[in-house]
């Protein structure tokens, strides 16, 4: 495979983005993540994302399971046997993180306005506004957003590190990533990246199945704001292969939940109407 640049990226200026602006995100390319997990300790350290024991998971060097309200990137080690030679053993390593969608379920069913869209198109939670409703929790089609039940059950997620991007820094997984797996910039330019590095990892043979994972607009939320180079089909890593914008399902959900309230306390009122006679 084609290794990618070494040299470290220049610092990156954070245009303004308010919908028709420069949007910035991330880029993460699995085929040169090497599973070290420094981006899981330098999200931790920076944004005080609690430490959490999973215990032993049985599954490879994965100890964090998922992104969560305490994992908010999750190195995930898939290992199975080479399907170029039936023999041996490959592992695919991918640092998943909040997808910060175009069409941001989380974001339309927030009841307080917790969660908004910031000037560099990402979605952030405020913490401090959070009711702990879960809303957001069953809106995600990628099991991002988790409540942290203690100590009040308020939902977290990365906010792709927005009080260092307010500065002019960039968020601390992609600077503490020694490969540059994880990169961050504009989004359009992240998207003509991606497009290179992936025509040469597909050169391999055995990575012919290689393909961008959230890059395009045309998917069931917008296009990610933090897309992927993945080397296999998005259900090798545990991601949907085809990510749904749930409000619709949710308002369906609802008027559901509704209607059986009222038929049940037309129930009950009806029971104590026929017992007083």
């Amino acid at each position: 495979m084609t290794a990618a640049p070494t040299a470290r990226r220049p610092a990156v200026s954070l245009p303004m983005w308010q919908g028709g602006g420069t949007r910035m995100g991330f880029f993460t390319d699995s085929s040169i993540c090497i599973g070290c997990k420094a981006c899981e300790v330098a999200c931790k350290e920076w944004n005080g994302v609690p430490d959490i024991d999973t215990g032993f998971t049985g599954n490879s060097y994965d100890n964090t399971s998922s992104v969560g309200a305490n994992s908010w990137r999750h190195v995930a080690f898939v290992e199975r046997q080479r399907p170029d030679t039936g023999d041996g053993v490959q592992w695919l390593m991918n640092s998943d993180v909040c997808k910060h969608c175009t069409r941001a379920a989380c974001l339309d069913v927030c009841p307080t306005g917790a969660i908004f869209r910031s000037e560099f198109g990402t979605v952030v939670v405020q913490d401090d506004i959070c009711n702990g409703c879960g809303y957001c929790v069953v809106a995600c089609p990628f099991g991002v957003l988790e409540r942290r039940e203690a100590p009040d059950g308020r939902a977290f997620k990365c906010t792709l590190c927005y009080d260092r991007l307010q500065v002019g820094d960039e968020p601390a997984c992609a600077k503490a990533c020694p490969t540059q797996s994880i990169q961050f910039g504009p989004l359009e330019e992240l998207r003509e990246r991606a497009e290179k590095r992936l025509e040469e990892v597909k050169q391999e043979p055995r990575y012919a199945g290689a393909r961008l994972y959230g890059d395009s607009k045309d998917d069931g939320v917008g296009g990610f704001g933090a897309f992927f180079l993945l080397l296999d089909d998005p259900e090798v890593y545990g991601l949907p292969p085809k990510p749904v914008y749930r409000r619709t399902d949710l308002a369906l959900l609802w008027g559901a939940a509704s209607v059986a309230a009222s038929v049940l306390t037309l129930g009950v009122l009806g029971s104590l109407s026929w017992r007083r006679r």
